[in-house]
């Protein structure tokens, strides 16, 4: 038999779980990440290709192309992503490969801007 303790636990256990947002649904918390994440993304990917085109001289050296196409084919599995997740086929534990593909986004782009810009 149960003690009054471990009832009351049981109720708080409850509770914490109907503060949950259901599948498919975000806090406004996750939404601002996301959209903050995304800006970010957005901004550090096309400096860094307008940089591979412009930087150092026109045409472009064939390395930062090789930089931007990279970039851009690791936007497009992460953008993939970020559509099934949305559209909710994959399960929300991939929110976390998610941000991790978006942190390595942003240190590709900041190593090619480095590059790009002659920085020893």
């Amino acid at each position: 038999m149960l003690s009054r303790n471990q009832y009351s636990r049981i109720g708080q256990d409850e509770e914490a779980n109907l503060s949950k947002p259901l599948f498919g649904e975000s806090r406004p918390q996750e939404r601002i990440i996301h959209w903050v994440l995304g800006f970010l993304t957005c901004l550090f990917v096309g400096v860094t290709l307008v940089s591979a085109f412009i930087f150092p001289k026109w045409p472009p050296t064939p390395i930062n192309l090789y930089f931007g196409v990279c970039i851009i084919l690791t936007c497009i599995s992460n953008i993939i992503l970020v559509f099934w997740y949305r559209k909710g086929d994959i399960d929300p534990k991939f929110r976390r490969l998610i941000y991790y593909n978006a942190f390595v986004i942003l240190v590709l782009c900041v190593c090619a801007n480095l590059y790009f810009h002659g920085v020893k």
